[in-house]
């Protein structure tokens, strides 16, 4: 429990567009939810970056002392995992397994520590119908030629958090989306299409919509209001914008904050499967130690940009390889038995408690290890020793610790790879 009455974690609410101080709905509680993978294709480092964004953010509120429910969603059907098994002549399930297991590999190998929770948007149609069900008794939803759409102008609050005017509005939308009434309406149901995987309802056979499966999720894990909605900046419009009118118009009170991490960029456009840019994680740890890849998307601020570039990847080795050289010498002169100091620094905590300043608090960490280093060239063993503890708990809030037993191994590998 490392939890101090006069500190308060802060956090950017993307619906305030300002930094808030974080009081939880459940004293002593934090319940978030992420969009995770919808898994169409095998998982880039742009994705994982928000797996492990979300990591950090996870273990910094269980470091405070909180009791944390994190759970992070699969999006097993939608239009791209359809357009793959067509194009691939294979059954859209098998397309989707084969994927999320490989964002699981990803994720693991990236030492995120597995959700809470991680429900499949397939395993949840009864809660969808159901939210469906009331929102047409409501007045917000309504069903035609099988599908079943939102009526954006029956939700006055729409469009707050991406603040777009209405007027304005261009909605994505997807074929076969006829007998609308507003062209600004968007799908919470799709109705059946030769060939399409379908699920019965009142109003027709049909799929969901990509929306109505977060909100029906969140709804089931979390309940009706929850402390931490959280996802890429790609998600704010449509997909968040239309998850809050679902389940605002349902009748619940939904995120009360919005959290969004920025993209990994190559070349200036945002690394994604359609650009064709993508470097997969499975390719990247053939040649970088997961622990380096760790180190490089997980310690720039969550809300800034990463370009990413072969020269920022070696940049980042060699900042780790500081940070490693100093713990095996420590280790050398002292053996394994020193254990994780109980705290942290105080600057480095509050650089955590601030934004999850990630890049302050990091920082402290070479700070900590150039003192460890002055310590060993003095033969002040003890000195040095005290600074590995400090070292070691910080890393470990970050899921950097080498000596944790999650890395074992993996410094004897790093002369097998790219050299």
């Amino acid at each position: 429990m490392h939890r101090d009455p006069r500190t308060t974690i802060r956090l950017y609410d993307t619906s305030a567009r300002q930094i808030r101080d974080f009081t939880p709905l459940e004293p002593g509680c934090v319940s978030i939810y992420l969009c995770g993978a919808t898994v169409q294709a095998p998982p880039h480092i742009g994705h994982i970056r928000s797996g492990l964004n979300f990591d950090i953010m996870r273990r910094w509120f269980t470091y405070r002392g909180y009791d944390v429910t994190f759970v992070r969603n699969v999006t097993d059907i939608d239009d791209k995992i359809i357009a793959k098994s067509r194009e691939q002549g294979r059954p859209w399930w098998s397309i989707g397994y084969e994927n999320e297991r490989a964002f699981d590999d990803g994720y693991t190998a990236l030492g995120c520590l597995p959700p809470t929770y991680e429900p499949r948007a397939t395993g949840h149609i009864t809660e969808m119908v159901e939210m469906m069900q009331r929102l047409i008794e409501r007045g917000h939803a309504y069903a035609a030629d099988g599908n079943v759409y939102f009526d954006v102008r029956s939700f006055p609050q729409y469009l707050a958090l991406s603040r777009q005017e209405l007027d304005n509005l261009l909605q994505p939308s997807g074929e076969g989306e006829t007998g609308k009434r507003d062209a600004r309406d968007f799908a919470m149901w799709k109705a059946a299409k030769p060939g399409e995987p379908v699920w019965p309802t009142p109003w027709g056979a049909g799929r969901p919509g990509w929306h109505l499966e977060c909100s029906a999720m969140a709804h089931k894990y979390l309940g009706g209001a929850f402390d931490i909605h959280g996802g890429g900046l790609d998600l704010i419009f449509p997909h968040h914008e239309n998850e809050i009118a679902q389940a605002r118009a349902y009748g619940d009170e939904f995120a009360r904050y919005w959290v969004h991490n920025a993209w990994v960029t190559l070349a200036g456009d945002k690394m994604s499967k359609s650009l064709g840019n993508s470097v997969l994680v499975s390719e990247m740890v053939k040649v970088w130690r997961p622990i380096v890849l760790r180190y490089y998307l997980g310690t720039p601020h969550y809300r800034s940009m990463i370009e990413y570039s072969q020269e920022s990847l070696r940049e980042a080795e060699s900042a780790f390889a500081r940070i490693e050289g100093f713990v095996q010498r420590v280790v050398e002169l002292a053996g394994k038995s020193v254990e994780p100091a109980g705290e942290v620094p105080p600057a480095f905590a509050e650089a955590m408690d601030d934004d999850l300043g990630v890049p302050q608090a990091l920082a402290i960490v070479h700070t900590t290890v150039r003192q460890g280093n002055s310590a060993l060239a003095a033969d002040d063993k003890d000195a040095a020793v005290a600074r590995l503890a400090e070292v070691r708990a910080m890393l470990g809030v970050l899921g950097l610790d080498p000596l944790d037993e999650r890395w074992a191994g993996e410094s004897d590998r790093s002369e097998d790879l790219h050299g």
